[in-house]
C-alpha cells in the first residue's frame, strides 16, 4: 500500500478497523477493540515473562540465551501474525517482508545513533569514561535481551496497544495513552523510579509510536528498540530501564549527578537521553503530520 493509498484509507477508516459485515457473532465479538486488547496484551506479557525466564535460566550459557531469545521472538511474530489474520482477517501489512532489510536497518541506525549520541554527550560532560575493552563475546547476553525486548515489546505496544487504540480514538489519544502506559510498564524499584518511568514515556514512548505512525510498519520500531537496548548495555555497559545490567564491550566508569547519569535507573533517566529521545520523537511526529498520517478519531472521520 502506498502512502497516498494509506492516507485515503485512514481518512475513511477502510484499513483501520477489521470489517465485520456478514461475520458470525463470535467473530464480531473477537473483533471488538477491547476484546483484541484483552487477548493480545496477556499473551505477550506471558511471552515476555517466558523469554526473560529463559535468559535467566541460561545466564551461564550466553549462546543458549541468545538462541532462546531468537526463538521467542520468532514465536511472538508468528502469534501476532496468526491473531491478525484469524481475528482481524486482513493482510498483516505491518509485518510484510517487503522492505524488511531496509526498514530494520533504518531502525538499527536510528537506535544506535541516538544511544551513541547520548553517551558521547556524557563523555564530553565528564560523567562517563571508558576504562578498557572486554572480549567481544561478553555482549551475547545483552544481544539476547535486546532481541527479546525489541521484538516482543514492539509487537505488544505498537502493533497491539497503539494500533488498536488508534482505530477508534485516533492518533493523538493513542499516542498519549500508549506512551504513558509503556513508560509505567518500565517502573523499576530504584531511586527516582517514577522519574525513570516518566522519562521513558516521553523519550521512548513518543519516539517509538511516532516511528510507527510514519512508517505504518513495525520493522523500523523493532530495529530502533533493539539497537537502543543493545548499544546501551552491550556496548556501553549501562543499566537498561533500572532492571537489566550486563557487562558490555566497554569497561566504564560513571560519575556525577543522577540528573546527568540517570543514576541507578540508567541513562534512560538522564536528562540527556530525555532531550535527545524527545527531540527525535518530535521530528517523527512533525513528519507524520506533514505527510497527512495523523488518524482522526472515529467520530471525526468521513463516512
Amino acid at each position: 500500500m502506498t502512502r497516498t493509498e494509506w492516507k485515503h484509507a485512514t481518512a475513511t477508516g477502510e484499513v483501520l478497523e477489521p470489517t465485520n459485515t456478514g461475520r458470525p457473532l463470535w467473530l464480531r465479538v473477537l473483533q471488538h477493540p477491547l476484546v483484541r486488547l484483552a487477548l493480545l496484551g496477556p499473551i505477550f506479557f506471558v511471552l515476555i515473562g517466558i523469554s526473560n525466564g529463559f535468559m535467566a535460566q541460561f545466564s551461564a550459557s550466553p549462546v543458549k540465551a541468545l538462541g532462546s531469545a531468537v526463538g521467542m521472538a520468532l514465536l511472538g511474530l508468528a502469534i501476532y501474525w496468526a491473531l491478525v489474520r484469524l481475528i482481524e482477517q486482513r493482510p498483516v501489512r505491518e509485518l510484510s517482508l517487503s522492505g524488511i532489510g531496509r526498514e530494520l536497518g533504518a531502525g538499527v541506525l536510528m537506535g544506535a545513533g541516538l544511544c551513541v549520541l547520548c553517551f558521547v554527550i556524557l563523555m564530553l560532560l565528564g560523567t562517563y569514561r571508558i576504562e578498557g575493552v572486554n572480549p567481544v563475546l561478553v555482549v551475547l547476553p545483552a544481544l539476547a535481551m535486546a532481541i527479546s525486548s525489541g521484538v516482543l515489546e514492539e509487537l505488544m505496544w505498537r502493533g497491539g496497544f497503539f494500533r488498536i487504540l488508534e482505530e477508534g480514538l485516533g492518533s493523538w489519544i493513542a499516542l498519549a495513552a500508549s506512551a504513558l502506559v509503556f513508560g509505567l510498564s518500565h517502573y523499576a524499584p530504584t531511586k527516582a523510579a517514577l522519574w525513570g518511568a516518566f522519562a521513558i514515556t516521553i523519550e521512548a514512548g513518543l519516539l517509538l509510536a511516532t516511528t510507527y505512525m510514519v512508517t505504518r510498519r513495525l520493522w523500523t520500531c523493532i530495529g530502533l528498540h533493539m539497537a537502543w537496548n543493545f548499544a546501551q548495555s552491550g556496548v556501553f555497559s549501562g543499566v537498561v530501564s533500572g532492571a537489566v545490567s550486563y557487562p558490555g564491550l566497554f569497561k566504564s566508569t560513571v560519575e556525577g549527578s543522577a540528573i546527568l547519569t540517570g543514576g541507578a535507573f540508567g541513562v534512560e533517566a538522564s536528562i540527556v537521553a530525555v532531550l535527545v529521545g524527545t527531540a527525535a520523537g518530535i521530528v517523527m511526529l512533525v513528519m507524520a503530520h506533514r505527510r497527512g498520517l495523523i488518524v482522526p478519531p472515529i467520530w471525526k472521520r468521513s463516512g
